[in-house]
């Protein structure tokens, strides 16, 4: 009886034919009933196999595992996941190209092969969705890889988060802002999504990252590098925050803002107007649908840098900010602003 080496069958294996993956699994059965730890990691052979002339992972590939693994758990047997979707391994809801079925079965060998390789065709379709993404750190990666490997690429596709940073926002606020939403199922709030969007956004921004500022933070509080909370409310108890949401968006105002003293030298911000309350916004007389009342999903800043021309300025935010500006050069300043869908707006003056 002539024999086959299992060389022969590497060399002649096609990824997805049928015959041959069936194959695969009764010899993968036959050699667990006479060395049951044949397929531990621990055995020499798998570490030859992943070390020598191994290439260097892709940064994002170890914390991605981690975190997939962490809130998918594996199930070797078919299971019908919270959305009715059938599922299998580190929830995978495809197997060798087709939709698992009722009654599919898997090793865990094949299990941890289907998430690494799923992981990495996820990688390629996050690049092409968040073209930024590809120059994030690993975590940053991976946190994305989780909620895409989760909620799947049609959702990513349409959601507001990659509109967003792909209008150029800064994905630390973002992130924080967005990824938490994604935490329902068939439309009600499951407690698993919410802890895995928590662990997403902390993967993300990291855990030495600075608090969060809220309405009852101290003036001192820094809402970025150089930016406190006292300065965008000018220094007066009457314009604090009433609620998170308004930090949130001055929060985003601020890191623009961030970013043009660094493009003009490092030189203070002076900020002539944050936050008006309607009491404030009356008596200094702003317009009644001011941006800065700060109503849902509205805010702005009206700044100057200190010893830059305010036009260079203005020019530069013109070209980089995608949502409100006014162009108050003229009165010395730059009104930096969002209003409610965030829509491209100019005036002047």
């Amino acid at each position: 009886m002539s024999q086959i080496k299992p060389s022969d069958l590497f060399r002649y294996y096609r990824q997805g034919t049928p015959h041959q993956m069936a194959a695969v699994v009764e010899l993968e059965a036959e050699l667990l009933k006479r060395v049951p730890d044949l397929f531990n990691r621990d055995q020499p052979w798998f570490k030859t196999w992943s070390q020598a002339g191994k290439q260097p992972a892709p940064i994002y590939l170890e914390p991605s595992i981690r975190i997939i693994q962490e809130f998918e758990g594996c199930n070797l047997v078919a299971y019908a996941c919270p959305a009715g979707v059938w599922t299998i391994g580190w929830g995978n809801t495809q197997i060798d190209g087709r939709p698992v079925r009722q009654g599919d079965k898997i090793s865990q060998v094949t299990a941890d092969t289907m998430l690494r390789n799923s992981v990495e065709r996820f990688a390629e379709q996050l690049y092409a969705l968040i073209p930024a993404a590809k120059n994030y750190g690993g975590n940053q990666q991976a946190a994305l890889l989780s909620w895409l490997y989760n909620v799947g690429g049609g959702a990513v596709e349409e959601s507001t988060l990659r509109r967003r940073l792909n209008a150029g926002e800064s994905a630390q606020v973002v992130i924080p802002q967005e990824l938490p939403k994604w935490d329902k199922a068939n439309g009600r709030p499951l407690a698993g999504l919410t802890r895995r969007r928590a662990a997403e956004v902390e993967l993300f921004i990291g855990k030495q990252s600075a608090p969060r500022f809220t309405p009852a933070s101290p003036f001192t509080a820094l809402i970025t590098t150089h930016i406190t909370y006292g300065e965008v409310c000018v220094n007066e108890e009457r314009r604090r925050f009433a609620s998170q949401a308004q930090c949130d968006i001055c929060t985003e105002l601020c890191v623009f803002i961030e970013k043009a003293r660094t493009q003009f030298g490092n030189k203070p911000i002076i900020i002539t107007s944050g936050n008006r309350p309607e009491n404030v916004n009356q008596a200094v007389g702003g317009a009644s649908n001011s941006e800065h009342l700060y109503k849902p999903g509205c805010g702005a800043i009206d700044f100057f840098i200190s010893g830059v021309p305010v036009k260079a300025v203005q020019d530069w935010c013109d070209a980089k900010w995608p949502f409100s500006l006014g162009y108050g050069a003229t009165k010395g300043f730059i009104h930096l602003g969002i209003r409610a869908g965030r829509p491209r707006v100019r005036w002047d003056y």
